[in-house]
């Protein structure tokens, strides 16, 4: 006779996924009622298209926070990078193409500092990434002595972030790929199934032969450069390149990993809860914005929507954060209830 316990419809619908995916239908159900066309084909183009460099983020930080870091410094890194491919295509005269391998690699760079204070002198990832915050940032404002933005892209450029491909906006194709390839990383070899063991326990995986230190700042170095690849699409959407490009986007990503079922202290998790995370925030965002018939603090939700937004965005962080530590003290109370 097999052990094997039945998979019962109540474990089903507890499954954190599929909890996601009722918060994303009540979402739609409840936007498309209060909302002005929010399921037009234009709007949900538009949902993906004005939200893939927050996505890009979250998949990036999805690995970071699986080995037990954080990093503060990924929108940070975004208007750095930004302003680089700017300064290399309209002051240094190169192509939008190797002006944006550039920008990658200088993200790299950003990553391969973070990588270095972090893995090798084993200093605290929350620090440390909250520096480099301030640095990247700094270095934003000081290239660009905190007004100049730069402009005049090439059409075809700009293509990257406004145009389409067989009616899917461009960008989002390179999101597909991108998760794609974290998600064989992270769940199908046997390096990306070692971040997970990092997390729950670092002695426990260094025992077990795995090299921490490289590891560790692997996700860091590869953090630097998906906020690259993120700043260009987003120079390429607005068709400007800013110091202030990038501003918040690190506490979206993570509120859409921890939303997704990723564990603040690392050693749990999914690419596919980051997704769904992801489309919840972006849902979010987008559904307040076509909000008009109805009115907060005299003024229409649609005018306050990039705060309220925010507020959420907050109330959803808290509420994620909170669910792990309240089901152990549950748990808990549970066995001592049955001993």
């Amino acid at each position: 006779m097999s052990d094997a316990k039945p998979i019962s419809l109540k474990n089903i619908l507890l499954r954190h996924e599929v909890v996601l995916l009722l918060v994303i239908a009540l979402e739609i159900a409840l936007f498309s009622a209060i909302g002005r066309r929010f399921l037009d084909g234009s709007n949900v183009s538009n949902i993906f298209r004005f939200s893939v460099e927050t996505g890009l983020l979250a998949l990036a930080m999805t690995p970071v926070i699986l080995t037990g870091g954080i990093d503060l410094s990924v929108g940070s890194m975004m208007g750095l990078c930004a302003v680089s491919f700017g300064m290399l295509v309209n002051d240094a005269g190169l192509s939008p193409m190797l002006a944006g391998l550039i920008s990658i690699f200088i993200g790299v760079v950003g990553g391969g500092l973070n990588a270095l204070l972090i893995a090798r002198m084993k200093l605290p990832p929350l620090i440390v990434t909250l520096g480099t915050f301030s640095l990247f940032r700094g270095l934003a404002e000081a290239l660009t002595r905190g007004s100049k933005s730069y402009s005049g892209f090439d059409k075809s450029f700009l293509q990257l972030g406004n145009g389409n491909i067989a009616g899917i906006p461009t960008q989002v194709l390179i999101f597909v790929a991108v998760a794609i390839g974290i998600y064989l990383l992270v769940h199908h070899t046997t390096f990306g199934r070692s971040f997970r063991a990092i997390g729950y326990s670092p002695e426990g995986a260094r025992y077990a032969g795995i090299p921490v230190q490289r590891n560790t700042g692997f996700v860091y170095i590869l953090a630097g450069a998906i906020s690259g690849l993120a700043a260009v699409i987003l120079v390429a959407r607005l068709g400007e390149a800013r110091a202030n490009a990038g501003i918040g986007y690190e506490l979206l990503a993570i509120t859409a990993v921890v939303l997704g079922g990723t564990s603040i202290f690392g050693g749990s998790g999914t690419v596919c809860g980051t997704l769904l995370g992801y489309i919840a925030v972006a849902i979010l965002g987008n559904g307040l914005s076509r909000i008009t018939d109805y009115q907060l603090f005299e003024k229409s939700i649609s005018s306050n929507a990039r705060e309220l937004s925010g507020m959420l965005t907050g109330v959803l962080l808290i509420v994620a954060l909170a669910v792990t530590p309240l089901a152990r003290i549950l748990a808990t109370r549970r066995s001592r209830r049955q001993h």
